[in-house]
């Protein structure tokens, strides 16, 4: 039932025994669940597989080098990005889409960021592994069709006898964590004050309770001191920071508000839960094309897809798959986006009753990984001394409504623009690169590659064959951005990054997107070839998909689903969350 690592997942193969690359990743294998779950990573674009001028020149070790240096030049500064006009920081996008990309990506994706024979950027000998190889060796442990399996898992006892996830099910509906209330916690209690159940269900107190035992914990957990704050989830890295960990909660809360108005109903528990689940996930996908693709994309490029299907998109051999130009460049767009702080709630932001704003670190202080970065060291990770509460106190619930709303006139509550700066902190990513083995002084130079974002999705998308930006933009007809365009607005080192790696005529795929974005967008969206990568793979997998809202004989849209209470339709984010019972 629960994974392990950055990359793993949740459910069961239904391959026989577990394959060699889920033993070398270390991932818990379960018995087969409802649908398959191991499926294909593949190439949007495969004729430029190997295609000559296609992909990055230059010999391994000097690309190598030149792509840590660009990942190192797009750190912001930020005191001086946060003071001069000259370089805005915010977008129009609330800052809710960054998170909720996240869930996106950890529902349909997972695998690349794995230390596996195929994608190990640590490797002394890095160089591109032939598309080939990828395609054959490399699998997604996640079933790309926004079905959210990544929240049900092989779903509970009452749906199948062989089952593992039963901790996460009290009947047709989902245990939730109660956050931890106390005298010696400070703030005050956000609205609605009596609701405390908005955290993640965790390991401790389902023990405790006698929902779970020991015989239901993974082997690779069991010695874990940090244990007891698990999440008992889908997918646990929807626990690595605080702000997805919520956002999961909230998709959790919204089940179980479907199961209550289900249980008017003269229907069993299996109904129920089948009915929430179905009506739940059509919920779930109809917004993530009409709310989320359409904030974060082009304008217009939804409509195209939709409505004359996706030209590049198309299952291989009959076979949903995940493509590569999107899961390691395109749809990381988001790390852009992260702020280095949040107006998070009345205690940890405006009025500060505790502090004026969350710092982006501290929302990894209350995950059940536990661990925080070394002062001494800023690479090396210690174990949290913070994590004393067995679930989330109840002074840093979120606040949803400071992350949702578009008309906000408050810029700290908006993602940073879409460009090719990133904040200092997602280059020290304190849940990566923990493993003790690598926390000597010989392993610095690997944490430091694994706790750098940027390096890491430039070093990685080369390890894995991405085509250029400038071969893509070809072959979806877009003019390419001018060698002018990719310097625009640069610091030196950026342009010396840039011009070291022959970048200038060959740009990796995801800093052409992000690139695309600032210059072409202003940052409030993505460029022409970054919305057609993310739309294309999206609603060409959802189109594909017979299962999925698109597919259904009499077609669905929010007015055949669950409504708020007042009548209205769910159209946006906002409204999902509001259905949750939170105010928004």
């Amino acid at each position: 039932m629960l994974n392990l690592k950055h990359g793993g997942h949740a459910l069961a193969s239904d391959a026989k025994g577990a394959t060699e690359a889920a033993k070398k990743m270390d991932v818990v294998i379960l018995p087969a669940g409802e649908r398959p779950t191991e499926t294909p990573f593949d190439y949007l674009f495969p004729q430029l597989a190997g295609k000559p001028g296609a992909h990055l020149p230059g010999t391994a070790a000097d690309v190598v080098a030149a792509l840590k240096a660009l990942g190192s030049a797009m750190v912001d500064s930020a005191p001086a990005a946060a003071t001069d006009p000259k370089v805005p920081v915010n977008s129009t996008i609330p800052a809710i889409y960054t998170y909720w990309g996240q869930f996106i990506d950890h529902d349909t994706t997972a695998n690349t960021d794995r230390d596996s024979v195929v994608s190990d950027i640590t490797r002394p000998d890095l160089k591109p592994v032939p598309p080939a190889q990828v395609v054959k060796l490399l699998k997604n442990l996640r079933r790309p069709n926004l079905d959210l399996d990544s929240l049900y898992g092989n779903g509970p006892a009452l749906m199948n006898k062989h089952h593992n996830d039963d901790g996460m099910y009290d009947g047709p509906r989902f245990r939730l964590g109660t956050n931890a209330d106390g005298p010696g916690i400070p703030g005050v209690k956000i609205p609605p004050e009596a609701d405390l159940h908005r955290d993640l269900p965790r390991i401790g107190p389902l023990l405790d309770a006698g929902v779970i035992t020991m015989d239901d914990i993974p082997a690779s957990l069991k010695d874990d001191p940090n244990l007891r704050t698990r999440a008992f989830v889908g997918d646990l890295r929807n626990d690595e920071n605080l702000l997805v960990a919520q956002f999961h909660t909230a998709v959790l809360r919204f089940h179980n508000k479907v199961v209550d108005r289900l249980a008017k109903k003269d229907i069993g528990p299996k109904v129920q839960f089948r009915r929430a689940q179905q009506l739940t996930r059509f919920h779930y996908q109809w917004l993530v094309v009409n709310d989320y693709l359409r904030t974060v994309t082009a304008p217009g490029v939804v409509d195209k897809v939709l409505t004359g299907g996706p030209k590049h998109y198309h299952p291989v051999h009959g076979e949903l798959f995940m493509p590569l130009e999107y899961s390691v460049a395109a749809f990381r767009f988001g790390h852009s986006m992260v702020r280095g702080g949040y107006d998070h709630n009345r205690n940890f932001g405006s009025p500060g009753n505790v502090l004026p704003f969350a710092a982006f670190n501290q929302l990894f202080l209350f995950t059940g990984n536990g661990f925080q970065i070394d002062p001494a060291d800023p690479t090396k990770s210690v174990r949290n001394p913070f994590l004393g509460q067995p679930t989330l106190p109840f002074n840093w619930i979120i606040e949803f409504d400071r992350f949702t709303n578009k008309a906000d006139p408050n810029e700290g509550h908006f993602a940073r623009k879409i460009d090719t700066r990133i904040v200092p902190p997602i280059t020290q990513m304190v849940n990566e690169g923990t493993g003790s083995a690598i926390q000597d002084d010989a392993g610095k130079p690997i944490r430091e590659l694994l706790r750098h974002l940027g390096q890491r999705n430039l070093v990685r998308g080369y390890l894995l064959s991405i085509p250029t930006g400038q071969a893509v933009a070809a072959e979806l007809g877009v003019v390419p951005l001018s060698e002018d365009e990719l310097q625009q607005g640069n610091t030196p080192e950026v342009n010396a990054a840039l011009a070291q790696g022959g970048f200038l005529e060959h740009t990796p795929l995801w800093y052409y997107v992000l690139k695309e974005a600032e210059v072409r967008a202003n940052g409030n969206s993505l460029g022409e070839v970054g919305s057609r990568i993310v739309c294309e793979t999206l609603i060409g997998v959802l189109r594909n998909d017979p299962d999925s809202y698109l597919n259904q004989p009499t077609g669905w849209d929010p007015s055949d689903g669950v409504t708020l209470p007042n009548g209205d339709p769910i159209t946006t984010i906002r409204d999902f969350l509001s259905f949750t019972g939170v105010p928004v």
